[in-house]
């Protein structure tokens, strides 16, 4: 067999060596990552967005008043994603921070693709 080494469970030890400066990257702390303010902040994620319509979604599915005309439109996604469109939807995201502190959006101050 090799001459490397095996722990009790089968996983291979890894041996301590020096990594060559050149390959190493440079350590960034968590508070420069984010920019603070509206500079990373105004933009909608997709995953926000998906969270938003499918819990909006829920509601309207569930007799929750629908914010817009809805024109004879019976399926709550597209409801949904109406309201979205002209800014209507009542929620509120809640974003944390890499301080732990956090930032509340609502739907019209985003900036919605």
């Amino acid at each position: 067999m090799d001459d490397m080494e095996y722990d009790d469970a089968g996983h291979r030890d890894i041996e301590d060596e020096e990594v060559p400066e050149e390959e190493l990257e440079e350590e960034v702390p968590a508070e420069d990552m984010y920019e603070g303010g509206d500079d990373a902040g105004d933009q909608e994620n997709k995953y926000e967005r998906a969270r938003v319509l499918g819990t909006r979604a829920l509601q309207i599915s569930m007799n929750a008043p629908v914010m817009v005309d809805i024109e004879g439109e019976t399926d709550p996604l597209k409801i949904a994603m109406k309201e979205l469109r002209e800014r209507k939807i009542p929620i509120i995201i809640r974003r944390y921070l890499p301080d732990n502190s956090f930032e509340d959006w609502s739907i019209d101050e985003l900036i919605i693709e």
